[in-house]
This record gives structure tokens, C-alpha cells and sequence, in this order.
């Protein structure tokens, strides 16, 4: 990573469009559809009164990729840390959008250990300037530790309840999950290229972590929103551990006034995913 230079790493105002076949595309992705019958899901993947999944806004955030190109991180060895959402007003069916982004901070863990890239990044309406959402990510850097930054300054995670769940779901991925979910926009090779995934320590090509993410969102929509994106206020994660495509997403739920803590694993191999989950629900 280049240090310090990275601190002063910004992009601003990339114009992009998107439209009814990429918020169907997204909805799709993240599993939405799978049951022909399931009249719930069907407004996120049928263009008559479309509705927008809220963690779509995460792939909007286009600005990300060159403050990751810029900072000199071995790519290869990139994963994601956690993505934090804030949502300001629902996203339209199609939209003219301007995306900004800039570091935020950096967190040295030490040669061999890696580093914490965290990038501030916004989606706004094109025309009127209206932010649809404000959101932080979080880079795990795994080849880029040592080069004498900061140490300390990582994000404090959300605190889940220490009793028993009060909800949980199981939503099943599909075996090419990763392959759909790239169409959205993240090519990277570990997702769909199995020596690029062995290089990088893994068994086999694992999903990406907004996918996961994604079926998180899902998840609490059905729970606790009856599928009303609006009331989803922000979106919390952090990402544990990978998952691989074909494996059942087991989400577990608190909910307190108008908090959702959650947790995600995957079932097959009872390891945790997804800790720290934090939803606010207007």
C-alpha cells in the first residue's frame, strides 16, 4: 500500500446509470426469485411496480475501485472487511446517479498480518443532487501490512444480544451464485477461477461478501419488514469468514425497538460468515 499518499486518495462525482434489468439483475443475484410462487419477492424481479433491494447501493458505489487501484494493494489478496450503510431514501427502478469516494482512513496490523483500507463513498441522484445512501467500506488488505501507518483506528463493531435469537431463516445459494453475482459488476477472478482461488488459500471460489450481504438484506426484509425497503434505515456488517457458493445462509435475528442485530453462518459448515450485523429499521 502506498503510505501516505493513500490518505489523500478521492473520486469524485463518476455519472453512471443503471436501470430495471440491473435492479433485477441485483435482486436475482442475491437469490431473489428462486420460488416462482413466492408473490413477496416477485415486485424485485418483475419490472411492474419494481422495487429496489437496499443493498443494491453498495454496488453503486463506483468510486471504491479506483481508490483500490490507486493505493498500490496486492489485488489478488483483497477481501472485505465489513460494509456499513446508511440509507437516505430508497432507490428509484432506474436512475441517473453521480458516485463519490475517499479515503477514510488506514490501519497498519503489522508486516505479514495485513492492513484495514476504509473508504467513505456516497450515491446521489445525477439531476438534483439528492443523496439515496452514504456508506463505508472496509478492505481487508491481506498482502499490504508493514508499511508503517497507523495501528490503531478501526471501526468499533456492533454488539449482538447475548440471548438466544428471536428469528431465524435459512435461504439457500446456488452452486454458480458467484458467477450471476459478478454480472453486477465485481470481476475479480477469486470468485469464479478456481487456481486464482487456491493461490489465494481457498479451497475453491468463494462468494463474494456483498453477495452474502445481500442475502442478509434479504433476509430481515422478510422478517421484519414484510418486504418494504423503506423502512430499512441502515445496513451493518461485518464479514467473518467466506462462503462458498452452494452452501445454505443461516441468518439469526434480535430485534429491539427498532434495531435488527443478526448473524449470519453458513449451515453446512456451522462457521460464522457474517458477525456484527446491525439493521435500523425506521
Amino acid at each position: 500500500m502506498k503510505y501516505p499518499e493513500t490518505l489523500a486518495l478521492q473520486c469524485d462525482s463518476l455519472l453512471s446509470s443503471y436501470d430495471e434489468k440491473d435492479v433485477i439483475l441485483y435482486a436475482l443475484s442475491i437469490g431473489m426469485g428462486q420460488d416462482p410462487l413466492n408473490c413477496s419477492e416477485l415486485p424485485f424481479v418483475y419490472e411492474e411496480a419494481l422495487r429496489v433491494v437496499p443493498t443494491m447501493n453498495a454496488i453503486l458505489a463506483n468510486g471504491i475501485g479506483k481508490i483500490i487501484a490507486e493505493a498500490g494493494v496486492n489485488y489478488r489478496m483483497l477481501l472485505h472487511g465489513e460494509q456499513r450503510l446508511q440509507v437516505h431514501r430508497p432507490l428509484p427502478p432506474s436512475a441517473t446517479i453521480t458516485a463519490s469516494a475517499r479515503c477514510l482512513s488506514v490501519v497498519d496490523k503489522g508486516a505479514g498480518r495485513g492492513a484495514l483500507l476504509n473508504i467513505k463513498s456516497t450515491v446521489a441522484d445525477s439531476c438534483s443532487t439528492d443523496l439515496y445512501a452514504s456508506l463505508i467500506t472496509t478492505l481487508f488488505c491481506r498482502g499490504d501490512g508493514g508499511f508503517g501507518g497507523p495501528t490503531e483506528g478501526a471501526l468499533a463493531p456492533h454488539e449482538v444480544p447475548a440471548r438466544a435469537p428471536d428469528m431465524e431463516l435459512h435461504l439457500p445459494t446456488r452452486p454458480d451464485q458467484a458467477l450471476i453475482y459478478r454480472l453486477n459488476g465485481d470481476r475479480n477472478p477469486l470468485h469464479c477461477d478456481p487456481e486464482i482461488a487456491r493461490l489465494a488459500g481457498f479451497e475453491r471460489p468463494i462468494l463474494h461478501g456483498l453477495c452474502t450481504y445481500g442475502f442478509a438484506c434479504r433476509a430481515v426484509l422478510q422478517a421484519y419488514c414484510d418486504y418494504d425497503v423503506a423502512r430499512i434505515q441502515a445496513f451493518d456488517v461485518r464479514f467473518a469468514s467466506p462462503l462458498y457458493p452452494g452452501e445454505t445462509i443461516v441468518t439469526r435475528m434480535w430485534k429491539d425497538r427498532q434495531m435488527v442485530s443478526f448473524e449470519c453462518s453458513a449451515a453446512e459448515r456451522d462457521v460464522t460468515v457474517i458477525r456484527n450485523g446491525r439493521c435500523l429499521l425506521s
